[in-house]
């Protein structure tokens, strides 16, 4: 019998919808045969039709293969504040490695690396400025502080299939999250929750005006921002609607933290930061609004449902939830639900990425209607749903 590096890709191809016939599994089974296939592989990169499909797959394998390399380069850009120095001019390679603290050849070797990831360009001679995507970095800096907070996870997922099957005991993205793995999370302490609440803080930035776009919250009077860290999210919202009452619920630690900020930006007459546990202390009420800003993702279904249900308990008849966070599932963007968000919450210890539909069924258990998903700007950072109360 002949193997599929005996094969031709007609060969292939006919031997193929042969076996298949006309079933739904005969495009996914011919995809496959010709894919594993040497000799196909070989023609396909030849024939002049197919080569650029080829090459695209070809370089889309070696991405996946590569893709730790290309992190630890950015990671090497943002510790060494590379588009930082650019960020007023392009600058020669001697420059650079002056102001990286690295020998010409070490900058170089870097720089090229960076340039090929659309990090920085060459502006001719020995010049480099920054590129389309490092001129990004610079916008979001939020970006950075996340890019940094990645090599954490990146020991985490040293063995992935030991975490897999639940045989590493301790990773460091459970310790920097606390809460995830104690009964107890309003005993934390400032020191305990500094670190990762400035995280949120800062990364936050990104996803406030793309949420506030998607839900205007002007036909409101008073908000509830349940899990909101340090006030970044309510402290954009103060600056949209002038005359909204801000609530927000947080841990104790994480709170005090927010009633600083609020009264640093002014906010001290409208916005008010409660402490607490919801996993133990009802809602703050009093609020026609709640919001849920990437909070639901952290939390395993049980304890997803019960947060929910608290917002229920919270919210008036008429009342609005409105939960916001990257969803699986979303077109485009699979990698960052499935792959991204998957791994990082396994490692994280406690929520797992759910599509609109799994979040739909876990509002209306809590007490919601049918919720309505709204369109955001960039759906790969965040997507919104709505609910109201169901009677």
């Amino acid at each position: 019998m002949a193997t599929p590096s005996d094969l031709s890709g007609t060969d292939v191809f006919d031997r193929t919808v042969r076996t298949h016939g006309s079933s739904r599994w005969a495009w996914p089974g011919l995809r496959d045969r010709l894919l594993k296939s040497p000799r196909f592989q070989r023609w396909a990169a030849a024939f002049l039709l197919t080569r650029p499909i080829a090459r695209r797959r070809a370089r889309a394998l070696f991405d996946l293969c590569a893709g730790f390399v290309y992190s630890q380069v950015l990671l090497a850009c943002v510790q060494l504040r590379v588009f930082q120095h650019l960020s007023d001019g392009p600058l020669s390679l001697g420059q650079l490695a002056d102001r990286l603290s690295l020998t010409e050849t070490a900058a170089d070797r870097l720089l090229s690396a960076a340039a090929s990831l659309r990090l920085v360009e060459r502006r001719g001679g020995d010049l480099y400025g920054l590129g389309d995507l490092g001129a990004a970095m610079l916008g979001n800096p939020g970006i950075g502080a996340m890019v940094e907070h990645h090599a954490m996870l990146y020991r985490d997922l040293s063995d992935p299939v030991a975490l897999l099957r639940g045989e590493v005991a301790d990773t460091a993205l459970a310790r920097y999250w606390p809460y995830s793995g104690t009964d107890r999370p309003d005993t934390l302490g400032d020191a305990q929750v500094s670190a990762y609440s400035s995280l949120m803080s800062a990364s936050q930035r990104f996803i406030a005006d793309d949420v506030l776009d998607a839900y205007p919250l002007s036909r409101h009077r008073c908000l509830l921002d349940v899990g909101g860290g340090e006030g970044t999210f309510l402290a954009a919202v103060a600056a949209r609607v002038p005359g909204l009452r801000l609530i927000l619920f947080d841990l104790p630690a994480v709170a005090a933290r927010a009633q600083t900020r609020f009264a640093e930006c002014g906010l001290g007459d409208r916005a008010t930061a409660v402490g607490g546990d919801f996993h133990a202390d009802p809602l703050p009420e009093g609020a026609d609004v709640i919001s849920l800003v990437r909070v639901i993702h952290d939390h395993d279904d049980d304890s997803a449902l019960a947060l929910l249900r608290a917002a229920r308990q919270a919210l008036p008849a008429d009342g609005t939830l409105l939960l916001a966070e990257p969803m699986s599932g979303t077109q485009g963007a699979e990698p960052v639900g499935e792959a991204y968000f998957g791994f990082y919450l396994l490692a994280m210890g406690s929520g797992r990425p759910r599509t609109p539909d799994q979040l739909a069924q876990l509002l209306q258990a809590a007490g919601f209607g049918r919720p309505r998903l709204l369109s955001t700007r960039r759906p790969l950072l965040t997507r919104a749903l709505v609910a109201h109360p169901s009677t």
